[in-house]
């Protein structure tokens, strides 16, 4: 089994937070699982981000937004740990994939009667 590298596809941006190359390399090494599950997605994007309340309490941010066919899934997170959140935006993910999988599957499965409506005109042959 070959191990594709799609770093490429992956973004990761920072909002009132340094991005250091572990926070980087850990966000990529957690989402090389989302890859796995699911070959067509086009790209992903994570925001992390720190704010600082009114109550003087820190609250870390994760944001993950997958661009796949179809409708994008967009996940966001807020803790008081930035691990925590980032651990946090990868299961939501995660389970949102293994659905959007399932579904499709079901759905392929079930076989459907079509509607044709009675009055469908025909065709005048020249």
């Amino acid at each position: 089994m070959t191990m594709h590298s799609r770093t490429n596809d992956i973004i990761i941006s920072g909002h009132n937070l340094e991005l250091t190359e572990a926070l980087k390399n850990i966000v990529r090494d957690k989402s090389a699982k989302l890859f796995d599950h699911e070959e067509h997605i086009i790209r992903i994007r994570f925001e992390l981000g720190y704010t600082q309340n009114v109550t003087k309490t820190e609250e870390f941010s994760a944001k993950g937004h997958i661009e796949i066919r179809g409708k994008p899934l967009i996940v966001q997170v807020a803790s008081e740990d930035l691990y925590k959140s980032i651990d946090l935006v990868m299961d939501k993910l995660d389970r949102m994939l293994r659905r959007r999988s399932r579904l499709f599957r079901i759905k392929r499965k079930t076989p459907h009667d079509v509607d044709i409506p009675a009055d469908i005109p025909k065709a005048k042959i020249a």
